[in-house]
């Protein structure tokens, strides 16, 4: 027996909630596949491109994240290193570059078995960690793609907290 074998079925459709969740933000979407919904979202610092894809073979709901950032081949092994050492900090999700076109974005997945499904709550709280550590750590990426700086100097920069306003 594998382990996803009694996996239950979920209760409708689970991307439902994130094509409510993008009408109630106003946010631009497009749905031209069942099991893919795609938002556009303009962040502070960048837009980016969120979609969301329901695997029922696997009973995942996976989020993939990705900003304007197009990795060169001569900065990919230290924007891994980065990536490594921001992943050692994530509690939700991680971050991954595509060798293949150089592009960084936030993955995460929720496991949906036994007739559980999604709820507008659980999806902008998945969001919202998506969003909220893409906006923590594109300035670090920037740092070490566009300014030259190795990985501890840039996680170093991102990590830096300021209190209050100027």
């Amino acid at each position: 027996m594998s382990v996803i074998d009694d996996v239950g079925s979920a209760q409708g459709d689970p991307l439902a909630a994130v094509e409510r969740m993008a009408i109630r933000n106003d946010w631009d979407f497009s749905r031209a596949v069942d099991d893919e919904i795609t938002l556009t979202i303009a962040g502070a610092q960048t837009n980016y491109q969120a979609s969301f894809s329901w695997m029922e073979d696997i009973r995942i709901l996976h989020i993939a994240c990705a900003f304007e950032m197009n990795v060169p081949t001569s900065r990919l092994l230290e924007v891994q290193q980065l990536i490594g050492s921001i992943n050692e900090q994530m509690w939700i999700g991680h971050f991954d570059v595509w060798g293949q076109n150089g592009i960084v974005m936030f993955r995460h997945g929720l496991l949906l078995i036994g007739g559980i499904s999604t709820s507008a709550r659980q999806c902008e709280a998945v969001l919202g960690a998506a969003l909220d550590s893409c906006e923590r750590y594109y300035p670090a990426l920037q740092f070490v793609v566009w300014a030259g700086k190795s990985a501890r100097e840039a996680l170093d920069a991102a990590m830096f907290e300021t209190a209050g306003e100027a």
